[in-house]
């Protein structure tokens, strides 16, 4: 079934329900990287991982994959760059330690955009 007809098989509520979610979500990831050193991200994820399969077929499940996407690869490259970053800021006296920042920066880059598109009505590629 084409998500066309899944998108219009919803009601209108269950629709603007799924629509809160993901703008929360996206709420939670920001607020969590700035706020909270993660945590709420780690709340958002599991609200993204719970109604990823109710938004199925709708903008919002790819919204979903989106943050779930974002989380994931964050972490992976903060642990990655956890060890060069800890040895560049000894032997550059901290003058290099802001690298460990990048993958701070591409997510929440990726979150606002996520959000700006889901403002707009768009799904995420």
């Amino acid at each position: 079934m084409s998500d066309e007809l899944v998108q219009a098989s919803r009601s209108p509520e269950s629709l603007e329900a799924l629509r809160r979610v993901t703008l929360a979500d996206y709420a939670l990831h920001i607020a969590g990287l700035l706020l909270s050193m993660g945590l709420l991200s780690v709340l958002a994820l599991i609200i993204n991982y719970i109604k990823r399969d109710d938004a199925a077929g709708t903008i919002y499940h790819s919204h979903m994959n989106w943050m779930i996407s974002t989380f994931w690869w964050t972490l992976f490259w903060m642990v990655v760059s956890f060890v060069p970053s800890l040895v560049l800021a000894v032997v550059s006296f901290g003058l290099l330690s802001f690298l460990f920042v990048i993958p701070c920066i591409w997510y929440l880059y990726r979150m606002i955009k996520g959000l700006l598109r889901l403002l707009d009505g768009h799904p995420m590629p």
